[in-house]
């Protein structure tokens, strides 16, 4: 038996012990919710890295250098860098082959998550689609992100060609279809084939007896037109920036509704001239079908914000395109809808039943 000064003791050091347990259950409560809130914290900071510090960006061009599609990309990423929205460079890269089939089938089918990665389309884009061009996969198969621009179509000329205008170049065409050998990017059914099979039904011309050599890009197209392989080029408006200045080539006709702006202005629309024919073309990106949903709205809200700068507004000036802004579900409408409306298109000229 302890006697009642031991007891007390005895007592004392319990209630310490007691005390202490208490402390410490609290002390480690606390640190175990301090360390959650840090964590909570880097969670956050990780779900809201700056824009800038977004690495290893790319745009693929779904052909060689020089055309269209490398156009397309050099808007994103000289805008993207210059207006700060990204620190990095965004790499330009080249995937050719099918006239966009390649990139499309290589983005779905080996980097559906990745998302860091932007492919060149356009009008054309929409227009293979159409005709199934690019195997197994549809306009549902991807992501459609944004259109940032516009551009026309063109019909271009050596220059020293003997046809001086639109109207030379239709007589010619009505007289004799084999003495006009057209020279564009895309094969039968492409869009450039499209704005040939256009004029020649201008010209009261099936387009089946049209002469046609396709290319992988418009700058191949451009380069056969100089060379004398091919004698027109039904291009792209924005592909002559620079050419012309050069003195190489003339512009017979602009394909759209009414006279350009800028720089191009003084060319002649075909309206003008007496032939209703048009076509425009949107230039836009996509991105691969499985990427999160908030990778997706990054981009998004990127495009968005881009197109709202100095530096944008530059880059697609000096570009020679026309501003045309379509993002996210709006641009995705109008790519669905566009494909609806160019397979009826496809079977007025003979390409499907």
């Amino acid at each position: 038996m302890l006697n009642k000064p031991e007891s007390k003791k005895l007592f004392s050091l319990l209630t310490f012990l007691s005390t202490l347990t208490r402390w410490k259950t609290c002390f480690l409560a606390t640190s175990f919710f301090l360390l959650s809130l840090q964590s909570c914290n880097n969670t956050t900071e990780s779900n809201n890295t700056p824009q800038t510090e977004r690495k290893n960006l790319e745009c693929v061009a779904p052909a060689k250098p020089g055309g269209g599609f490398d156009l397309t990309c050099r808007l994103a990423a000289n805008s993207l860098q210059k207006s700060n929205l990204i620190e990095q460079p965004m790499q330009v890269n080249y995937l050719p082959g099918g006239i966009g089939a390649v990139a499309y089938n290589n983005i779905v089918g080996t980097r559906p998550e990745d998302s860091n990665v932007i492919v060149a389309a356009s009008t054309g884009s929409a227009l293979n689609l159409a005709q199934g061009k690019f195997g197994e996969y549809d306009e549902t198969a991807v992501r459609w992100l944004a259109a940032l621009g516009a551009d026309y179509g063109v019909v271009v000329v050596k220059a020293d060609s003997p046809w001086q205008n639109l109207d030379d170049l239709m007589q010619a065409l009505k007289e004799n279809p084999d003495r006009v050998v057209f020279g564009a990017s895309g094969s039968i059914g492409s869009q450039d084939w499209m704005k040939a099979a256009l004029l020649a039904k201008a010209a009261g011309i099936d387009p089946k007896q049209m002469r046609f050599v396709a290319y992988e890009g418009g700058g191949e197209a451009l380069i056969s037109v100089l060379g004398g392989q091919t004698g027109v080029c039904p291009c792209d408006l924005s592909e002559m920036k620079g050419q012309i200045e050069s003195g190489n080539y003339r512009i017979l006709a602009v394909l759209a509704d009414e006279r350009v702006t800028g720089e191009f202005s003084e060319y002649p629309t075909a309206k003008e001239q007496g032939y209703d024919v048009t076509w425009a073309v949107w230039r836009g990106y996509y991105v691969p079908p499985n990427i999160p949903e908030t990778e997706y709205q990054w981009w998004v809200d990127t495009m968005t914000k881009l197109v709202e700068t100095p530096e944008f507004n530059q880059e697609l000036t000096e570009r020679g395109l026309f501003p045309y802004t379509k993002i996210g579900s709006e641009y995705e409408n109008l790519v669905k809808e566009q494909v609806k409306e160019f397979r009826t298109l496809a079977q007025e000229v003979g390409l499907s039943k």
